[in-house]
């Protein structure tokens, strides 16, 4: 199996242009957004790709905006968490999609506001060599867990989200035990920084490893984030890795799988979303 590309995006779930855009002249519409998004695409070519906040509007113009750019990717839906995938090069053999639980017993309140939250999974064949492995892409619950403070503090959240992420690899390794205990690739928006108890307990009870951590070509030190938003376009937030939320985990790979972990963040992506595209090239 060659060098294969593997991608997560969270690319804002708003469908209509807003008041605050046209005011500036501007249309964040998916109409008008998934355009770039496409564009994305076709600069960076990945493989297989897991969008977080893909809304079915946006799934619909991605699609026929793939179409018309000739890009070859199939989709996979997974309510707001689709995957798309490269059918020339790869063939899907499972899957099967995970909602996340609204209420969690013991905690005050809803812990998935738009069904949003959610793991969608992939099970792929390299036509090119036959070799298996899974693709999981999430996206986790958002409020601040830590910081009573906060105006977004609700009770549990932090709790909720390593529940959420043990639910994932339960259904993960579920298709590991079928298949063979084959590589994993595990994505998404965790809404977790890198120190955060979801992403600790992924790689120090989960057997994760983190892709920044184990590229051996290139690794990216900045957190993807930026403001794109309601009010207007973003400005790229300047803190470094550790804050990102944005995540590539990787497991029961050989050692120096993971050639290159990357973040693509050029200007005109601060009209797309508030979170950049990020990547792994990855020889399985």
């Amino acid at each position: 199996m060659g060098k294969i590309r593997f991608m997560s995006q969270n690319q804002w779930n708003k469908t209509p242009n807003l008041e605050a855009w046209e005011n500036m002249g501007l249309d964040c519409s998916a109409k008008t957004r998934m355009k770039g998004h496409v564009q994305i695409l076709g600069e960076l070519m990945p493989d297989i790709a897991g969008g977080q906040e893909v809304n079915a509007d946006m799934q619909r113009f991605l699609k026929f905006y793939c179409m018309d750019a000739g890009l070859p990717y199939t989709l996979i839906w997974g309510n707001f968490t689709p995957i798309f995938y490269r059918a020339d090069k790869f063939e899907l053999l499972d899957s099967e999609y995970l909602c996340y639980p609204e209420n969690v017993e013991g905690y005050e309140g809803c812990f998935n506001d738009v069904l949003s939250k959610s793991c969608n999974l992939g099970v792929f064949r390299d036509k090119s060599d036959g070799k298996i492995f899974i693709f999981a892409n999430t996206h986790l619950w958002w409020k601040n867990g830590t910081n009573p403070d906060s105006k977004w503090y609700q009770r549990g959240s932090d709790e909720v989200r390593v529940m959420q992420v043990q639910l994932a690899d339960e259904m993960i390794r579920k298709y590991q035990e079928k298949y063979g205990d084959c590589p994993v690739v595990f994505v998404g928006d965790m809404n977790s920084g890198y120190r955060a108890p979801a992403i600790r307990w992924a790689i120090e009870q989960g057997g994760y490893s983190h892709a920044h951590d184990v590229a051996v070509e290139y690794t990216d030190e900045t957190s993807g984030y930026n403001g794109c938003g309601p009010n207007g376009p973003g400005k790229w937030d300047t803190r470094g890795f550790e804050t990102a939320i944005d995540h590539i985990l990787v497991r029961d790979m050989p050692k120096g799988a993971v050639r290159r972990f990357d973040r693509y963040s050029p200007d005109f992506y601060l009209y797309l979303s508030d979170h950049s595209p990020i990547i792994a090239d990855i020889e399985l």
